[in-house]
């Protein structure tokens, strides 16, 4: 059986003083949710970014030695394709976009979205149920399938949204799907236990080769509508959710923080990504990359910032 650990009751029990705690700085408490071990786990988000800087990113060379970068064009349900540039860590990773890249508002600089897994075979259900309580009535489900480019697409994932109207930035719920994991064309790992259907089981061990190990913060600017559509997904998951004094929501659960920053539509996008390493870094080194800047080190630490739209490099 896949366990999550604590039940929901000790949970909230044990998680209760620190939330106080962190509150005083941070802003008011929303729930005793716990950090960790939750239904729902930052799984990846993307950006929509100036073409100068996707471009910069893809051919960097110094990327390709800090991470596990790919350049992949994917096929989806009804033959929908992307090509995006991705940063593979052991169990979270980063998709990057060029404007135009995707189709309609999607491919506007400063889009985004993120995906929220589950570690468990059939946990999505309850995910759903905590939406219902969290005020959301109809959950969207959905189904994503992939195409490995021989025709013959396989189902991929399960997925949950509060809403198809967004501004500029999605959030959704997802769960890997068994049939993904057995067809060998997928190239994933065995389960570690039964009902196994984690981000790190997904992910390929090529992280390890590099320096980048995982995402461990995220900073991302959106509206306050969209702020709206993500918040009660991300307490359905059990992620500690604070709003703050300056009106943004911080998120932390299982070793990621999530910060959103409230801005007007035309200022939205990713602005600050934050990554562990695989072994500490002595010596602080500064990358540019288009309209961005890569600092990795001193110690097992990188991070990551990308000018807004409009913002002076």
């Amino acid at each position: 059986m896949c366990k999550r650990g604590v039940s929901r009751t000790l949970m909230a029990i044990t998680v209760a003083v620190p939330l106080l705690v962190a509150g005083v700085a941070d802003g008011q408490a929303e729930s005793g949710q716990r950090s960790s071990g939750g239904l729902l786990h930052y799984n990846h988000a993307y950006g929509v970014l100036d073409r100068d800087t996707a471009h910069a990113i893809e051919h960097s060379d110094y990327l390709r030695r800090f991470a596990n970068f790919e350049l992949r064009t994917t096929t989806g349900a009804d033959g929908a394709t992307w090509t995006g540039r991705y940063l593979l860590g052991r169990e979270t990773y980063l998709e990057l976009f060029a404007e135009g890249d995707l189709p309609g508002q999607d491919g506007r600089a400063g889009a985004g979205g993120m995906g929220l897994s589950t570690e468990c075979a059939d946990d999505l259900p309850e995910v759903t149920a905590e939406l219902r309580d969290e005020g959301v009535a109809d959950p969207i489900e959905f189904s994503q399938t992939r195409d490995f480019g021989d025709g013959d697409p396989v189902p991929w994932f399960d997925s949950l949204l509060t809403t198809q109207r967004y501004d500029a930035f999605g959030v959704w719920a997802m769960e890997y799907r068994p049939e993904y994991f057995a067809d060998p064309r997928s190239r994933t790992e065995p389960p570690d236990h039964p009902g196994d259907v984690g981000r790190e089981r997904y992910l390929s061990d090529d992280y390890r080769g590099h320096v980048m190990r995982d995402v461990t913060g995220i900073r991302i600017a959106v509206t306050a509508g969209d702020l709206a559509n993500t918040v009660p997904l991300l307490r359905a998951g059990d992620f500690a959710v604070r709003h703050r004094p300056d009106g943004g929501v911080t998120a932390r659960g299982s070793g990621t923080t999530i910060r959103f920053d409230v801005v007007p539509l035309h200022q939205t996008g990713l602005r600050e990504v934050e990554m562990s390493l695989n072994h500490p870094v002595w010596e602080r080194h500064e990358e540019r990359i288009g309209r961005s800047t890569l600092v990795v080190g001193p110690f097992a630490r990188a991070v990551w910032t990308f000018a807004g739209p409009h913002d002076t490099p």
